[in-house]
C-alpha cells in the first residue's frame, strides 16, 4: 500500500513541475533576474551617461566602505537597533495581552494590530508629519501644558518615531505566535510552588518565547535598516540613512554601479546576521538535545 502511494506521488511530478513553472518563471523574471543584473552593475563603473561597463572591478566596494559611507550605515543600524528595541519593550506586553485575553477579544485586538497594513505607507507618514509638526497635535497637548513648542520633525526622534509606528505590527504578530503556543500549565505550576507573577514571567514566559523575540528582531530589524520612505519624509540632512544615500545614487547622482555596490553590501550583512541566528538557534537545538 506505501509503496503504491509512493509510486503515485512520483507519478504526479508532471503535475507539480507544470504547477510550479509560472511562479517559478515569476520569480527568475522579476525577482532574480533584475537583482542578478543590478549585482553585475555593482562590480562596473559608468561609461557614459546612459552605459555601465561591468569590468569585475571592487572599486565600488572600496569606496562604500569608507569612513564617510560606514559612517551612515552605522547610523543607520544605530537607528534600526534602537527602533527594534522599542518595538520589543512595547510590543512584548501587547503580545501578552493578545494571548491571554478571552478568544473574541483575541481576534479584535489581532484585526487593531494588523489594521496599518491596509492603509498606504505614504499616507501613514504624511499623518505623523501632521502629528508631529509644530502646529500638530502632539505640541498641542503640550501646550495646554504650558511647554512647547517643540521640534518633533526633521529629526532622528520623529525617524525613530515613524520607524516604531511602521514596524510595531512585525514584532508584535511574530511574539504572539510564540506566547499563543506556550503551555498555560507551566504556569500555573510556576505560581503553584510559589513563584510570584514577575518571577514566573522572567523564568517561563520569557525563555519560552524567545524564538519569537528572535524572529521579532530580525524581521524588525532588518526592513527598519533598509527603510527609505520614512526618514525621507519624517528625518532631516543629519537624520538619513543609508536607502536614502542609494537611492541619491541611483536618481540625482546617476552613479548607479555605487549605488548597487551599497544595495548589495547591505545584503551581505543581512544574510550575515541571518547566518548568525541560524548557527545560534543550531547550537541551541543540538545543547538540548
Amino acid at each position: 500500500m506505501t509503496a503504491a502511494r509512493s509510486d503515485s506521488w512520483r507519478g504526479a511530478r508532471g503535475v507539480f513541475a507544470i504547477l510550479a513553472a509560472p511562479p517559478m518563471l515569476w520569480l527568475f523574471g522579476f525577482f532574480l533576474a533584475p537583482l542578478a543584473l543590478i549585482w553585475g552593475y555593482s562590480f562596473g563603473e559608468n561609461v557614459s551617461l546612459t552605459q555601465i561597463a561591468v569590468n569585475g572591478s571592487l572599486g565600488n566596494y572600496a569606496r562604500a566602505i569608507k569612513p564617510l559611507y560606514l559612517a551612515i550605515i552605522g547610523k543607520s543600524a544605530g537607528l534600526a537597533a534602537l527602533t527594534t528595541l522599542v518595538c520589543l519593550i512595547i510590543g512584548f506586553p501587547v503580545a501578552v495581552a493578545i494571548a491571554f485575553a478571552a478568544p473574541r477579544t483575541r481576534v479584535w485586538l489581532l484585526l487593531l494590530v494588523m489594521l496599518p497594513f491596509w492603509t498606504n505607507l505614504l499616507i501613514r507618514t504624511y499623518a505623523l508629519m501632521a502629528v508631529l509638526r509644530r502646529e500638530g497635535t502632539i505640541n498641542t497637548l503640550f501646550g495646554w501644558l504650558g511647554l512647547g513648542p517643540f521640534d518633533l520633525l526633521h529629526n532622528s526622534f520623529a525617524v525613530v518615531f515613524g520607524l516604531v509606528y511602521v514596524h510595531l505590527p512585525f514584532m508584535v504578530l511574530p511574539l504572539y505566535a510564540a506566547l499563543d503556543r506556550l503551555d498555560r500549565s507551566l504556569l500555573e505550576a510556576s505560581l503553584d510552588l510559589g513563584a510570584g507573577h514577575i518571577s514566573t514571567f522572567a523564568r517561563i514566559v520569557v525563555p519560552l518565547a524567545l524564538p519569537g523575540i528572535v524572529s521579532g528582531i530580525i524581521v524588525t530589524f532588518i526592513p527598519a535598516l533598509g527603510a527609505y520612505l520614512t526618514p525621507d519624509l519624517l528625518g532631516g540632512t543629519n537624520s538619513l540613512m543609508i536607502a536614502n544615500i542609494i537611492e541619491r545614487q541611483f536618481k540625482s547622482a546617476n552613479d548607479w554601479p555605487f549605488g548597487a555596490a551599497l544595495s548589495f553590501l547591505l545584503i551581505y550583512l543581512t544574510f550575515a546576521a541571518i547566518t548568525l541566528q541560524a548557527l545560534l538557534a543550531r547550537r541551541q537545538d543540538e545543547a538540548r538535545a
